[in-house]
């Protein structure tokens, strides 16, 4: 009898153990934290989850620069497929790890097209009424459709959402603009931002040390932006998919980069980052780099401490993926980006 109750101790002792194996941080999700002194107190977590501008790359890039040389603590959640434990960006319905928003100061996100459960969710939704910051990357614009519970309370968050509060969903509602088209000719042209294109933003604090971008990715298309946007960098498009590609001047020129604020019901006011580039290849870019680690400091209120001479080189090596549906590096898990 005795032998049967500890066997039985043993089976249960096993279980337990097991399940806090498969439950211990960093599993599905990547931490970084400073070493010692070098840490400022604050927490930024990364979004990633879109199927064609490998955003599952980019995101542990910035996330080790912004803890390793500016001193944040930094977590970065994936598209996980439950079944293999493996980062897939076209599994639209888990990004395991949410709960970290509410610890978070800042969310830099680069999602597309996700429906995720309720449960996940709500910590997205929270983080929006408590007013704090949010960087929008690329194709968050469009980062939420709800085509299979469209009965989700967050199913307004859909790009397509045409009712007349969320009209344009998230996109429109939080970062300025929803999805609209390809101004420039997908995989054909990129984009040259003109940085020094209006005199009334050339001294904000965002575009210090900002002088030269080029992205291998497109323009997108701008309808109109909310009256209290400030753009601040301009896009034309290029006739050609390298940095010394012209510029298509039959093509008008359209934001791809803005401020501006957000609250949504029940919430505080926030500050918000919104640029449509950014997708890894962009990133390669140094200057977009530094673009969004001051939009980083300016979110926090924290202007003052941009410092246009400090390194935004990459920690380790960066070799991105070109963008591309199916594209992604098959088999990986959040650690192979440790």
């Amino acid at each position: 009898m005795n032998k049967l109750i500890q066997k039985i101790g043993a089976i249960i002792v096993f279980a337990i153990l097991g399940n806090l194996a498969l439950a211990q941080p960093g599993v599905t999700w990547l931490s970084f934290e400073p070493e010692g002194k070098m840490s400022n107190g604050q927490h930024i977590v990364l979004l990633s989850g879109d199927e064609e501008y490998r955003s599952e790359e980019s995101m542990p890039m910035l996330a080790k620069i912004l803890t390793h040389t500016y001193g944040f603590k930094t977590t970065v959640l994936f598209a996980i497929n439950e079944e293999t434990g493996e980062i897939d960006p076209n599994h639209q319905t888990n990004i395991p790890g949410m709960k970290a928003l509410e610890s978070a100061d800042l969310v830099i996100m680069l999602l597309r097209f996700r429906e995720l459960p309720d449960e996940q969710m709500k910590y997205f939704d929270n983080y929006l009424k408590s007013g704090k910051p949010i960087i929008g990357l690329r194709t968050s614009t469009h980062a939420f459709r709800y085509s299979r519970d469209k009965d989700s309370p967050y199913a307004k968050y859909d790009f397509s959402q045409n009712n007349s509060v969320w009209s344009g969903g998230f996109g429109r509602r939080v970062l300025g603009e929803t999805w609209i088209n390809h101004h420039g000719i997908h995989g054909k042209e990129g984009t040259r931002a003109l940085v020094d294109g209006l005199a009334e933003v050339a001294k904000h604090p965002v575009l210090e040390g900002v002088r030269d971008i080029w992205c291998p990715t497109d323009v997108y298309g701008i309808i109109e932006l909310p009256e209290d946007a400030t753009v601040l960098i301009w896009g034309q498009s290029t006739n050609g998919m390298t940095a010394t590609s012209p510029v298509n001047w039959k093509k008008s020129i359209m934001p791809v980069a803005w401020t501006k604020s957000y609250k949504i019901e029940n919430g505080k006011t926030g500050k918000v980052f919104t640029t449509t580039m950014g997708a890894a290849t962009d990133l390669v870019n140094p200057d977009l780099r530094r673009l969004v680690i001051n939009a980083c400091y300016w979110a926090l209120d924290k202007e003052n401490m941009i410092d246009p001479s400090k390194s935004v080189d990459v920690i380790g090596s960066y070799n991105p993926t070109q963008f591309g549906f199916n594209q992604f590096v098959k088999g990986k898990k959040p650690k192979d980006y440790q």
